[in-house]
């Protein structure tokens, strides 16, 4: 009998595993993606097929991008540059086959014990595990951890054959650069896939059914994002339904609506990204006690607990943002909460980036969100154009917009377009956890010349004390 089964080895499961072991529980994890040799790798979606892989590619090509006659302006003039695809991928590969060894290694150093296979939750404080060979053990567990994570969304007007038609996983692993690209979804994956093979050489277009860019973005940086994408090549077209697809041999035509118009398209290869669904068919027996919405999403309390007092679930299976780094805080919790201490998460305070160039990031609270909540507020701005660091290295587009609460002064949220934006927007959040005021990063010392001034200056703008922008007079 283990103390605790974890279902799905992904950052939210690996975490909680780890964790709880780390509290003198004895553990095992179950996770159904094999290798060759019928061992289980671990780092879910997030390690082998997400974050890792596409964060590698994505840095990979602005490198290509900036060689390929973007840096006459530093002086640098260079010829004949030539792409290495290959080359490209199996440094991405190298990369996530590290970090998921390493998992296998925390788990030895932890004492976690790793069962491959898929899980399935039963009555009474069992697990069943199918074997990739059929065959079928049970494990007895006192606490069961649900983290089995997500997959992409597939729609019935363009449904994935692998090959033409493809979802993120496969658009992280093509072997050339498609001439044309469509990206069906202009949301956080559609963008930074689409950022890849456009700076690769692709002619990409980006259709997306909402009218709203980045609806889940402040607007101010949504449209000046947007303005910036366009630049940079990306056809983004917004109030555009797909409504059909057709793969032929070498391309795939597609069919959408725009204004009441029915348009086509052709393109050599076609990355559905319209988001992603828990991974929780056939996760639970009848009897097991756990609810679940019509979304297929697990009912848990603000603890990340089921209806059943000893079974738990975190990560993408559940309610907020698809994040890893809110599934593995969401672990974190559960495994203390298990061991009988008292952990609570901040849910107000999950920060979201986007890694395009420029970054997109924010924490917190938007101008929209606080005028809906009838909550007074101020802003300071700054862009990026006045930051000495950097107009030096070239990326001085965008701004970090910080919201304060009108009578408080605390720091409500805080909105970057720019350079650097995740760690500006990480400086942020530290503060915001402490309830710090505008007034408390107006008055701290940052490093002279960083990025992360731009975001003292716009703490110093809420009250009107920047310097090196203009101020009204009082």
């Amino acid at each position: 009998m283990y103390d605790v089964v974890v279902i799905g080895g992904g950052p939210a499961g690996y975490v909680a595993a780890i964790r709880a072991s780390q509290l003198g529980l004895n553990v095992a994890c179950i996770e159904d993606y094999i290798d060759e040799k019928g061992g289980p790798v671990f780092g879910g979606t997030c390690l082998n097929v997400g974050c890792i892989p596409s964060k590698a590619l994505l840095d990979s090509s602005h490198r290509f991008y900036e060689a390929s006659g973007h840096l006459e302006n530093h002086g640098i003039n260079i010829k004949d540059i030539e792409l290495d695809l290959p080359a490209m991928m199996k440094r991405k590969n190298g990369i996530v086959q590290k970090l998921t060894g390493g998992i296998s290694g925390l788990f030895a150093a932890n004492k976690v014990t790793p069962i491959a296979g898929r899980g399935k939750v039963l009555a009474g404080n069992k697990v069943e595990v199918t074997k990739s060979d059929g065959s079928i053990e049970i494990v007895d567990s006192k606490n069961t951890i649900i983290a089995s994570g997500s997959s992409p969304i597939e729609i019935q007007s363009a449904q994935f054959d692998n090959n033409n038609i493809v979802d993120s996983t496969g658009a992280l692993d093509f072997q050339s650069v498609p001439k044309t690209l469509g990206v069906v979804g202009a949301g956080v994956i559609g963008l930074e896939l689409g950022s890849v093979w456009a700076r690769l050489g692709s002619k990409v277009t980006v259709i997306e059914a909402m009218d709203d860019f980045l609806f889940m973005a402040d607007k101010e940086i949504a449209k000046e994002s947007f303005k910036d994408f366009k630049k940079q090549g990306l056809d983004i077209k917004l109030g555009c339904r797909l409504t059909s697809s057709k793969n032929l041999k070498n391309s795939v035509k597609i069919s959408y609506e725009n204004n009441g118009k029915t348009e086509e398209m052709d393109f050599e290869k076609l990355v559905v990204a319209v988001g992603r669904k828990p991974n929780t068919q056939n996760l639970f027996s009848e009897d097991s006690g756990v609810h679940l919405d019509e979304r297929g999403f697990i009912f848990v309390d603000d603890h990340c607990q089921t209806n059943a007092s000893n079974i738990w679930a975190i990560g993408d299976v559940v309610r907020g943002p698809m994040l890893a780094h809110k599934g593995s805080e969401e672990g974190i919790m559960v495994a203390e909460r298990i061991a009988g201490k008292h952990a609570e998460m901040n849910y107000d305070l999950v920060p979201s980036v986007i890694y395009t160039h420029p970054e997109i990031a924010w924490v917190g609270k938007n101008e929209e969100e606080l005028k809906s909540e009838d909550i007074d507020f101020k802003v300071g701005k700054f862009p990026f154009a006045a930051s000495g660091r950097a107009l030096a290295v070239d990326q001085s587009v965008g701004f970090v917009k910080l919201i304060s609460d009108a009578k408080t002064d605390t720091i409500l949220g805080v909105h970057v377009f720019g350079p650097s934006a995740a760690e500006i927007v990480q400086q942020a959040l530290i503060s915001m956890e402490f309830g710090a005021s505008s007034e408390d990063l107006g008055l701290t010392i940052f490093s002279h010349p960083t990025v992360s001034e731009a975001l003292h200056e716009a703490a110093l703008a809420v009250n009107n004390q920047a310097i090196h922008i203009g101020n009204k007079r009082k």
